[in-house]
């Protein structure tokens, strides 16, 4: 008789990722900076950032720490884009996408 493993059968659960309401702002700005000059720039880079950070919970540690996190614990994250940075952290439970900032900005300490 072969007994299954109980874990196997149960599907493993995939992360949530939600955006701070600043950080989908800047997103918005920024599709629409691009847009001015060249609306299918700004739906690629749109598109490209949304498919990234939707892939972020199949590897959450992907990207380098985030160096701009002051005293980061190791859960505070970067990925960088067509000249955009987007900060996020990752727990157990959900990944929250925290900032998006053209990468020519002034660096924010947080």
């Amino acid at each position: 008789m072969v007994v299954e493993n109980p874990l196997e059968s149960i599907p493993e659960q995939r992360l949530k990722v939600s955006w701070t309401k600043s950080a989908f702002i800047s997103l918005q700005k920024a599709y629409k900076k691009i847009k001015e000059n060249s609306p299918a720039s700004a739906e690629k880079v749109k598109e490209t950032i949304l498919v990234m950070t939707r892939n972020l919970p199949d590897h959450p540690e992907k990207y380098p720490l985030d160096r701009f996190k002051k005293d980061n614990p190791g859960n505070y994250r970067a990925l960088e884009k067509y000249s955009y940075r987007v900060a996020y952290r990752h727990t157990d439970k959900e990944i929250k996408i925290l900032r998006l900032r053209h990468v020519k900005q002034e660096p924010k300490p947080y």
